[in-house]
């Protein structure tokens, strides 16, 4: 028999369970609240009366960072967001496919300095982003995607279009967000543009579910039943209801800052910069290669250019960077880079990643002192374990370290047998090119003659968007651009079907250049139906389309190595035709008037010079120009 105080301790665990319940209860209660905003209820009311809507806060924050431009393709999810946007003045642009709504945006951020914004819808809208959201990410282009949602309260229950976004940016972006209430939206827009331009620049994703961008009215009316079902379940659910409506729209309207926040951009120590300058100051033969990110800057490119020419080190001058010091510069070197890169004795690379395009760092010298200068540490080291190594590795902005590093070497001179070396290496390249445009083709007309003809045209005040393969890469060689930030491709991705996104955004960021398009005419198929959007919107672009009626870049390759050219072969299609069917004027380029190429040029510079879109449609064959090239 028990005895009353064996029985005593057994007794004694009713109170504790009980206090333990009674705590995890008020636990629950409190986190519940938490989660519902009941205590920031009490100090933040909710203005059920306000016909105000979270549009209204997007466009306030765009505006306050000085954008002037969305692009989008409409959808119900994020209208309020672009009427909000045209009531503050902000031009809405509508595309035809949300992708090229990206390379609008990515475009107007290399070159405006701001950052560049595209808003699509949920779900297929969003996913159809992808590429060209990647192609910012490799491009290290500030973009801001903001992409519409399903009802925060719908989510994860089977609403229209609704899918896990964010981890489906996650690894594209620098920032992500989704935004859960509408006093958020204001805070979360500013950490985002600030993430976008920060460090190395990339482009940052925010959601925008439906409920925080519509007024009380619209979202009581679909969220909270006009008759609550009946009995203490229906109370309850009718109480959380309304409560969770009133946390998504308490404090909405009340003032928050909504200008720029302070950006982090790294720089080089002095220290740092006193080693390079002592490094550069024993060179006899130097060469520098500047490569997207020395004008991420694009305020300050006359600036850089000054600098570079004080430096008067020969450069090779790669992605944004094209142009820097305008046509025929005795210091820009353009040809036989590999061969350059062996010889010299100390190489800065400026902006510039030992990736594919310097063979992974292989074609640098050993023996060369290599200065390597980036704001990303992890592309700035890319391969130097490898094929190479750095005398100085300087995480810090490169337009900048480039300004410093002549202040350090004022007076400083080199031997002009090297750069005179180098020049002749370009005009023993020149002489090729120049025998290749007179070499006959079996139809059409000689692409490398075209594009010296296209050079001996383009205007100072040109901007150059280049999409294609092979006749993008012939361009490449005879091309040049008259000066900064004007030349668009599309960057390391190598992405095909930039060209109509660049065009637009060229020529709404710079409205009095001449927007020059060039095309290859398998890329030319993505852009075709934006042809309808430059119409519609009123903007004057130029597509040049080298037409040989294939996939040459591959068919280059893959017919002689494997012995097919299938899946390469496309049609001498009327381009101009089918531009015209989009309300856009349209030339003919072919053998019939092979002598009139110039005097058609200038027709097409003067019907955009009218307000008119134009396409001419070249029709050319095939050279040996690129021979050896390859295309992975």
């Amino acid at each position: 028999m028990e005895t009353p105080e064996a029985a005593a301790p057994a007794g004694s665990l009713f109170p504790s369970f009980l206090l333990l319940a009674c705590g995890t209860l008020v636990a629950a209660l409190l986190g519940a609240a938490h989660r519902l905003g009941l205590f920031y209820q009490l100090l933040h009311k909710v203005d059920k009366a306000s016909v105000r809507h979270g549009g209204e806060n997007v466009a306030a924050v765009l505006r306050a960072h000085g954008v002037r431009f969305i692009f989008t393709l409409v959808g119900g999810h994020i209208s309020p967001l672009l009427v909000a946007c045209e009531k503050l003045g902000i031009r809405v642009v509508d595309t035809r496919h949300e992708v090229t709504a990206v390379f609008a945006a990515d475009a107007m951020a290399r070159l405006s300095g701001t950052v560049g914004v595209a808003a699509v819808t949920a779900g297929p809208g969003l996913t159809n982003t992808v590429t060209a959201v990647k192609n910012a990410q490799m491009a290290q282009s500030p973009v801001l995607l903001l992409g519409g949602a399903a009802s925060t309260l719908l989510q994860n229950r089977g609403a229209l279009q609704a899918i896990d976004q964010l981890s489906l940016f996650r690894p594209l972006c620098k920032f992500c967000a989704s935004v859960r209430r509408v006093r958020d939206i204001v805070p979360t827009l500013r950490a985002a543009m600030a993430a976008a331009q920060s460090g190395t620049p990339g482009p940052v994703f925010v959601e925008l579910p439906i409920d925080v961008l519509y007024p009380y009215f619209m979202v009581q009316k679909e969220m909270v039943p006009a008759k609550p079902r009946k009995g203490l379940v229906g109370r309850v659910v009718s109480w959380y209801l309304e409560n969770y409506l009133a946390n998504l729209f308490a404090g909405a309207w009340e003032p928050q800052p909504e200008g720029p926040l302070p950006l982090d951009i790294p720089q080089a120590s002095p220290q740092q910069v006193q080693r390079c300058v002592e490094i550069l100051s024993r060179a006899k033969r130097p060469l520098m290669v500047l490569g997207s990110q020395a004008l991420l800057t694009p305020k300050s490119a006359d600036k850089l250019r000054a600098a570079v020419e004080t430096l008067g080190v020969p450069c090779f001058l790669g992605g944004m960077a094209r142009g820097l010091l305008g046509r025929n510069h005795s210091l820009h070197i353009r040809e036989n880079r590999s061969a350059a890169l062996k010889k010299a004795d100390v190489i800065v690379l400026a902006g510039t990643v030992c990736d594919f395009r310097l063979s992974y760092g292989r074609v640098l010298s050993h023996s060369s002192k290599i200065i390597i200068v980036n704001r990303n540490r992890e592309d700035m080291l890319l391969n130097s374990d490898v094929f190479w190594k750095p005398q100085e590795a300087v995480q810090g902005d490169v337009g900048s370290f480039v300004l410093k590093l002549v202040e350090g070497l004022q007076g400083q001179t080199w031997a002009p047998d090297w750069v005179e070396e180098l020049r002749e290496a370009d005009r023993q390249k020149e002489q090729t090119f120049r025998e290749k445009a007179a070499m006959p083709v079996a139809q059409h007309l000689n692409p490398v003659r075209v594009l010296q003809l296209v050079e001996e045209t383009l205007p100072d005040n040109s901007i150059l968007v280049v999409d294609g393969g092979d006749f993008v890469g012939t361009a490449a060689h005879l091309v040049q651009p008259r000066g900064p930030l004007r030349w668009l491709d599309p960057g390391a991705f190598g992405t095909l079907g930039v060209g109509a996104g660049f065009a637009l955004g060229a020529k709404l960021c710079r409205p009095d250049a001449e927007v020059w398009c060039l095309f290859g005419d398998g890329a030319f198929g993505y852009s075709l139906i934006e042809f309808d959007t430059f119409v519609r919107h009123k903007i004057p672009v130029m597509a040049l389309v080298g037409n040989d009626a294939g996939w040459t870049q591959i068919s280059r390759e893959q017919v002689p190595s494997l012995g097919s050219n299938v899946a390469c072969g496309l049609a001498y299609t009327e381009y101009h035709k089918a531009a015209m069917g989009l309300g856009a004027r349209g030339l003919l380029l072919s053998r019939e008037n092979e002598d009139q190429v110039v005097k058609v040029l200038h027709d097409a510079q003067q019907q955009c010079r009218d307000g008119h879109p134009v396409v001419v449609n070249i029709l050319i064959g095939r050279t040996d120009f690129r021979d050896g090239s390859i295309a992975v």
